[in-house]
This record gives C-alpha cells, sequence and structure tokens, in this order.
C-alpha cells in the first residue's frame, strides 16, 4: 500500500480512532516520538504542531503498537487497518 500524505488520508485514519476505543487528540507537548500513548486510559495524543506527513506517520505508528479489534470497525475502515499492517514505513 502506498501511503499518500494528504488530509483525505488523514481523516481515514483518524476514522479508524473514531470507531475504536482509543480516542485521539491533538495536544502541544514535547513529545520525543511526537506522540504518546497512555493505553490504561486509551487515549493518544498527537503533537498539534506537526505537518500533515507528520500526523500520518505517528497515527500509523500508534495503530500498528496498539489492538484495534477488526470487528468493532466497519468494513472500509477493517480492510484499510489490514493494509497499514502489511505496510512498513520508509523515511
Amino acid at each position: 500500500m502506498t501511503i499518500r500524505y494528504t488530509k483525505h488520508f488523514l481523516n481515514k485514519l483518524e476514522d479508524i480512532f473514531a470507531e475504536s476505543d482509543y480516542v485521539l487528540r491533538y495536544e502541544k507537548g514535547n513529545f520525543k516520538s511526537g506522540y504518546c500513548l497512555l493505553n490504561e486510559t486509551r487515549i493518544a495524543i498527537v503533537n498539534k504542531y506537526y505537518t500533515t506527513e507528520g500526523k500520518i506517520n505517528c497515527l500509523i505508528d500508534i495503530i500498528k503498537s496498539i489492538e484495534i479489534d477488526p470487528a468493532s470497525l466497519s468494513e472500509k475502515n477493517s480492510n484499510l487497518l489490514m493494509e497499514l499492517s502489511q505496510t512498513t514505513l520508509e523515511l
């Protein structure tokens, strides 16, 4: 899967979080990796000052590191989740 660094693709990734148990928030902060993941409360916080490309990379990293139940997602988002799990980021 090729990753397109557009606002539309960012919205698709945000939709996955909207349908999952995790809450996605954009906050300011000096996170070393660009994001902070609070597993106990199921909150993912991404640096709001990041570019669209940076936000997309952070969201993909988060999606790969957490457990999201594909059954709780719509078919479209479930397919996107499967594609993302098989994709590697090339920096």
